[in-house]
């Protein structure tokens, strides 16, 4: 049986397609080679990386120039480089589309606070900061970090670092002290920016004692900046800046490979990797996924709920180059009830939507129906990434949100600041299936004997090609052991991303959860989230997370789940459990045993943290607890007696 599902839910016509990404992207591919489909142009990108990312880099009207190499295959997929002898400044081309009078950022606070700034306002801010950071010592490769919620001023000053030449670190508010100076502490940076305070779930939670162990634990900062009054520690950061109003910026060109931000792994499997990436290679990849496949322009106005601690934020920064209005909030998206983001999509008059799955899946348990509760007639997108979006929330979206809109499940990470599949303009949508690869991305799936698989054919996501939001490297690993053995373990010279998955028989792919979190079931691979889809269904459970344990010899399944306030996890609504696994799924997809849990741990990125309780489970030691929103949870899994 295939693991595809036959009905779409949307399809293109004259009506309901947008016209420009697949005009514009047509426009790639040289006059003399055809290209009547999307297909068509994906197959020249990927069998051409540097005259498809040259095309990119002129569409887009990128600044700069590209010097005599679009693309240097080096010796592998590491040493590999793009426009090796380019050079540009990636803020003033986040500029070049923006309209002096427009709005450029409007900035949303859970207590209701709205700010928003035009483009004109925009550039004599960052102008400002930029002086600033100068007149402190900031120079070219610095690097400078955030400990902020996700408002206006992260922004800014990722902007007038970026247009500085300096590298930029941010994270959210709510990782402890030493989550934070176990990432930034690796980069050593000169000056950080941090909170006075943050509000969350109608809660206000100061920051003042975490930043004086973070200050403390970070010994190369030389300035200190606070979103709050001015203290004995940090200075307040408008105060600071105020000086240098008026201030003109030129921008400075540097080299497409200059280091731009550094991201950091969730650090669930260790300590957090510093992953290092040139903000032009961000920019440039991003902008590609942004203008042709999703068709944004400045006519847009694009939300992503994201914290500073979620490549999301960066792809939200990058969506200034198509000159559209971005829109931040900073709270709990589910605050002061679960349609809470459709009610911004509504007031904003948000074109594109986005958000993780399991917050749709969060307003589809609670019986959220915001197609009756607001007007989303000018809604063009949602998209849906951060975990695996089950065919439950694609009808969620068709049923209750809008029938019209286009649900883009996406899939790419940390790891490359970007995507590996997402919107395919010329394509239709069916429930559980990510559309298609991106352009220039060679992604694939393939088997253990390291070949493509056939479709329906379950094995690793792989990318075959180099593209420019590869890491430059990990901060730190000078001869890049960690880098390839992060990626490029599993098949020699082929990006390995960690991603269960399967391609369909319309051109997209299905992804099963995490090939490190798959489960090994009386000796057949199962993704953890073909568990999920069916457990999830019942009204009684509201998430689930199954681990593998080494039991006798073997290896057997547990399944936590966690109940709906006055449920049980009964013996009838175990069998029934099973009955459905078994007939939705296969018997090998019917675990071991079942158990009800308070609470199940997860990142600050709301990513269930599966390889946490496998190590307890296991008797193995928690690698890397700071990482975790919600440590507390695992002291439930380690009372458990296993018999």
């Amino acid at each position: 049986m295939s693991v595809s599902d036959e009905r779409a839910l949307w399809s293109p016509s004259k009506e309901n397609l947008r016209g420009r990404p697949f005009r514009d992207l047509k426009k790639l591919i040289p006059n003399e080679i055809p290209s009547e489909t999307y297909s068509d142009v994906h197959q020249w990108s990927v069998n051409h990386p540097g005259e498809f990312w040259s095309a990119v880099w002129d569409e887009q009207g990128i600044i700069g120039e590209q010097g005599a190499v679009a693309f240097d295959a080096g010796s592998d997929f590491i040493s590999s480089q793009f426009f090796p002898h380019g050079s540009l400044n990636v803020t003033e081309n986040l500029f070049r589309n923006g309209r002096a009078n427009a709005v450029a950022i409007v900035a949303l606070d859970e207590d209701g606070t709205r700010r928003e700034v035009t483009w004109q306002e925009l550039a004599e801010q960052v102008a400002a900061v930029a002086s600033a950071l100068k007149s402190v010592g900031v120079e070219r490769g610095d690097r400078i970090v955030a400990w902020v919620p996700n408002t206006l001023e992260p922004i800014i000053f990722a902007l007038a670092g970026l247009s500085i030449g300096a590298v930029i670190s941010t994270s959210s508010p709510d990782f402890a002290a030493g989550a934070v100076i176990d990432r930034f502490g690796q980069i050593e940076p000169k000056v950080l920016l941090v909170a006075g305070h943050y509000l969350y779930g109608g809660k206000r939670f100061e920051c003042g004692d975490r930043v004086t162990a973070i200050v403390a634990g970070l010994p190369t900062l030389t300035t200190i900046l606070t979103l709050g009054p001015t203290s004995e520690i940090a200075q307040n950061f408008a105060e600071w800046s105020a000086p240098h109003q008026g201030k003109t910026q030129t921008f400075e060109r540097f080299p497409f490979d200059h280091p731009g931000f550094v991201l950091f792994s969730s650090g669930t499997t260790g300590k957090p990797k510093c992953i290092t990436h040139s903000a032009a290679g961000v920019m440039l990849k991003v902008g590609e996924e942004q203008h042709f496949q999703f068709g944004l322009t400045n006519l847009d106005r694009v939300f992503y709920f994201s914290t500073c601690g979620w490549m999301m934020w960066n792809w939200l920064l990058m969506a200034l180059g198509t000159g559209a209005t971005i829109v931040v909030f900073d709270g709990s998206p589910t605050y002061p009830h679960a349609g809470r983001l459709f009610e911004i999509a509504a007031e904003e008059r948000l074109t594109f939507l986005g958000l993780s799955a399991k917050l749709l899946d969060v307003a589809r348990k609670e019986s959220t129906n915001p197609s009756q509760e607001y007007d989303l007639s000018h809604l063009d997108y949602i998209a849906s990434t951060g975990s695996v979006l089950s065919p439950e929330g694609f009808n969620f979206v068709y049923e209750r949100v809008k029938s019209d809109v286009r649900l883009i499940s996406m899939t790419g990470g940390t790891d490359i600041c970007g995507c590996f599949v997402a919107a395919v303009p010329d394509a239709s949508i069916y429930r559980g299936e990510l559309q298609g690869p991106c352009l220039g991305m060679a992604t694939d799936v393939f088997g253990a004997d390291g070949f493509p698989a056939g479709v329906d054919e379950k094995g690793e996501l792989v990318c075959t090609v180099p593209f420019p939001s590869k890491p430059l490297g990990f901060w730190g690993d000078s001869d890049n052991a960690k880098y390839r053995a992060s990626y490029f373990e599993g098949f020699p010279g082929v990006w390995t991303h960690g991603d269960f998955a399967a391609k369909t028989v319309h051109g997209g792919f299905i992804l099963f959860g995490r090939s490190d979190a798959t489960l090994n079931s009386r000796g057949v691979r199962i993704g953890t989230a073909e568990i999920y889809r069916v457990v999830e269904s019942f009204d009684d459970i509201l998430e689930s997370m199954a681990v593998s344990q080494d039991w006798e010899d073997d290896t057997r399944v547990v399944l936590f789940v966690v109940l709906k306030d006055g449920s049980v996890l009964t013996d009838d609504l175990i069998g029934e459990i099973k009955l459905r696994l078994r007939t939705q799924a296969s018997p090998r997809h019917v675990p071991d045993l079942f158990l009800s849990a308070p609470e199940l741990p997860r990142t600050k990125s709301n990513k269930l943290v599966e390889l946490a309780v496998t190590d307890i489970v296991n008797g193995r030691v928690v690698r890397n607890v700071d990482a975790l929103a919600n440590p507390d949870s695992l002291e439930w899994f380690r009372t458990l007696l296993w018999k």
